[in-house]
């Protein structure tokens, strides 16, 4: 596939490096300090979908940009979901590609799925408490997490005592930390934990990967879900 690159940090290189080993051509790649490119450089228009690592406050107005020329996004920056229905509604009236995730790691999805399961389990069992923690390096803007988010949206969906206003999450930001997720359960007899720890950033960029290649062919709002079938 041709792939534009939107945004070339840390994880910009990873997903390059990952997309050239998988035979993949990166066409165009857009940053901080040449964003004039969105208008000006042929190979944008040549991507087959483009990938989208930058900040919140930029996040949204990338996609607007790929939609007017059609190209589809793979979504990997987190704190702009104030905007996630107009995404939505553009898919639909419109025929756009958008797939987001709050978290692209094939391990960090199979733990929502247990996440899942384990919060099902739990209601059933009043006298545990469930408290969260994350951990990521000091670079990141947004806290809590779009991955501590959605296991907490998992939580409170699953256990009906909770609500996202009674779920303690507790974010911590420290030193290069690629991402640390904990669901905790506390009785008064024991503690029951799941944890996710990213080594590092590989398998993100993998799965960012895997899903621009999944969006090929397709059109609407995609998720994890549905590349998994989880």
């Amino acid at each position: 596939m041709k792939i534009a690159l939107i945004g070339y940090g840390k994880m910009g290189r990873e997903i390059e490096k990952i997309a050239l080993q998988r035979g993949h051509e990166i066409v165009c790649i857009i940053d901080i300090d040449n964003q004039k490119d969105f208008d000006s450089t042929e190979f944008l228009f040549s991507a087959e979908v483009a990938i989208e690592f930058t900040r919140p406050e930029t996040a949204f107005a990338n996609y607007q940009k790929c939609f007017e020329r059609n190209i589809p996004v793979v979504a990997g920056t987190t704190g702009w979901l104030e905007h996630l229905d107009e995404v939505k509604k553009e898919c639909k009236k419109n025929n756009q590609t958008f797939f987001y995730a709050s978290n692209y790691s094939i391990g960090v999805n199979i733990f929502f799925a247990v996440n899942k399961q384990l919060a099902k389990i739990m209601n059933q069992f009043p006298q545990y408490d469930v408290s969260m923690e994350e951990v990521h390096h000091i670079h990141k803007l947004d806290a809590p997490s779009g991955t501590a988010i959605t296991l907490a949206e998992d939580v409170v969906k699953n256990i009906g005592r909770k609500s996202l206003e009674n779920l303690p999450v507790r974010s911590i930001r420290e030193g290069e930390v690629p991402g640390i997720h904990e669901v905790i359960y506390e009785s008064e007899a024991d503690s029951i934990r799941i944890k996710h720890d990213a080594k590092n950033r590989t398998g993100f960029a993998l799965g960012a990967v895997l899903a621009a290649e999944f969006t090929k062919g397709k059109t609407g709002f995609l998720t994890m879900n549905d590349l998994l079938k989880l």
